[in-house]
């Protein structure tokens, strides 16, 4: 048998020009019947709809195939509103539904995708099979892949700003970043990331990086870089989160002798840090913390969007036995956070990848969106129950962590509250919430985009827009009432951090990674960024 497969016009006994135009010899007779019906019923399709606004879809015989999806779909999705159920189970339902109607879009289909089919002729099925390794590719490393796997390397082109690791613990990395002023703040800043993504998401190519833009304002900044879980960390709970919190905080007021700093919580991280702050309210210990920026983070579930889709029994059930070794593979929650956008990051990477063979972008966000992190498995199912679920966060008293009860009405710290407009995993309505809870004075910025454009957009890149200013009494009121500024927010959050004092000191001393009481461990990024 021969290695490679032979061209498909070989393979049929025809060059391929032959082969090409007798099958668009095919297609136009069935064209010149079916034109009057495709013509009639052309007002069925989106015009947005991407999927289908390649000039090819207009020949009659595949624009009947996107009419004729687009009608069934719509049937398809209408059948959710007669069926009888209570809200949860029907918006379980309408996701469902949805993720079968995209599965069945004629774009998946190598034979029903016109620009797919033409790019198969045209490079004598070259195309496919380039998909198909691709394909393999995939399923070998159980995972779609959105970039060049070979385009980056963390602490080479993405996480590359200097400095060191100055403290390690079992459950996470402290880097301190060099500064790059001859003079800084006082009060330094401690960003907690999410651990269920990288760090670097913060720190992406350097035009990209708020580590880098923070330190260039004049900041001391320190990031905790997570431990990706192992069977080690079979027992870690939300108090371990919390008590790392509080670690961090306490080992940089040490390191620096200051009695407070700033902090910044992302995502699980701003929910696990308004948590920390009501143990150290309770405490009566709430002045370490200057302030506190939570980047689209929730503590109120009730309106906390699609993930509230895979907290039914069922779904809990079948992630404990996904857990069964302590630890929750972090391709599986890539493939939760995927399905929510699945046209976008299932369906289109199928057809570019797979169906047209395209080489993959080099692109360092989607490389950071698949540099996946495990998760501890007794924390991950909490964290599913207690808040999404039953959503005791707001409950005074119902959680407890480190031995006090968590009432989230004591946190009088002053808070920058940002979200995104087009947030799919963060609602803008639920990330509101936040301004209904706590009690010290509080900004909001609703920035443009999502939960990761909405966070990355460099005052350089002069992308998107923000809204600021607008009354507190709603988020309606919100929304109709601020004011709507060009370009990044990131210059209102570092105006806001400066009302807090311009008190600077000389970068020298504790304030260079490693020259102070803490040695340097290693070279930033650190050990457990690169951990799988």
């Amino acid at each position: 048998m021969a290695d490679n497969p032979a061209p498909i016009a070989e393979t049929t006994g025809a060059s391929a020009p032959d082969l090409k135009s007798g099958v668009r010899a095919i297609l136009d007779g069935w064209g010149a019947i079916l034109k009057p019906v495709a013509e009639a019923n052309r007002d069925k399709v989106d015009p947005r709809d991407k999927r289908f606004s390649a000039p090819e879809w207009d020949h009659p015989v595949f624009d009947l195939m996107r009419q004729g999806y687009a009608i069934m779909a719509e049937t398809m999705m209408a059948t959710i509103d007669n069926v009888p159920g209570d809200p949860d189970q029907k918006a379980r339902m309408t996701f469902a539904m949805r993720t079968l109607v995209e599965a069945m879009s004629p774009a998946n289909s190598p034979f029903t995708n016109p620009v797919a089919l033409d790019r198969a002729l045209e490079t004598n099925g070259a195309s496919l099979a380039a998909g198909f390794q691709h394909l393999m590719t995939d399923m070998q490393r159980g995972q779609l892949t959105h970039t060049s796997p070979t385009a980056f390397e963390v602490g080479v082109n993405i996480a590359t700003t200097p400095g060191k690791v100055v403290h390690e613990t079992p459950i996470y990395q402290l880097i301190q970043y060099a500064p790059t002023t001859p003079t800084v703040a006082k009060t330094p800043l401690v960003i907690f990331p999410p651990w269920i993504n990288r760090f670097y998401i913060l720190d992406l190519a350097p035009e990209k990086s708020f580590i880098r833009w923070a330190v260039a304002e004049g900041l001391t900044v320190f990031m905790v870089s997570w431990k990706s879980a192992d069977a080690s960390m079979a027992e870690v709970t939300w108090d371990d989160y919390i008590a790392a919190q509080i670690d961090a905080i306490d080992t940089i007021r040490d390191l620096l002798d200051v009695k407070s700093v700033h902090t910044i919580g992302y995502c699980v991280a701003g929910t696990t840090l308004a948590a920390t702050l009501a143990v150290l309210a309770a405490k009566g210990k709430a002045k370490k913390v200057k302030s506190a920026t939570f980047f689209t983070a929730q503590v109120d579930f009730s309106e906390a969007g699609e993930l509230l889709n895979f907290v039914d029994d069922a779904n809990i059930a079948m992630i404990e036995q996904l857990s069964s070794g302590g630890f929750l593979d972090g391709r599986y929650l890539a493939l939760t956070f995927n399905l929510l956008r699945g046209k976008d990051l299932i369906w289109d990477t199928v057809i570019k990848n797979y169906l047209l063979g395209k080489d993959y972008p080099s692109f360092d966000l989607l490389h950071w969106n698949g540099d996946t992190t495990n998760l501890p498995a007794k924390w991950h199912k909490a964290y599913l129950t207690d808040l999404y679920r039953d959503n005791r966060l707001v409950v005074p008293g119902a959680i407890s962590a480190l031995g006090e009860g968590i009432d989230l009405t004591k946190i009088e710290t002053p808070a920058y509250i940002q979200s995104g407009r087009e947030d799919h995993i963060a609602p803008l309505a639920s990330v509101w919430k936040l301004t209904e809870h706590l009690r010290g004075p509080l900004r909001f910025v609703l920035a443009g985009s999502g939960h990761i454009a909405g966070v990355v957009n460099p005052p350089s890149a002069q992308k998107y827009q923000h809204w600021i200013d607008g009354p507190m009494t709603g988020l309606d009121d919100f929304v109709a009432g601020a004011t709507e500024v060009k370009g990044s927010w990131w210059p209102d959050w570092i105006a806001w951090i400066r009302d807090f004092g311009a008190s600077e000191v000389a970068a020298e001393g504790a304030r260079i990674p490693g020259e102070g009481k803490l040695a340097a461990i290693e070279d930033a990024p650190g050990r457990y960024v690169k951990a799988r």
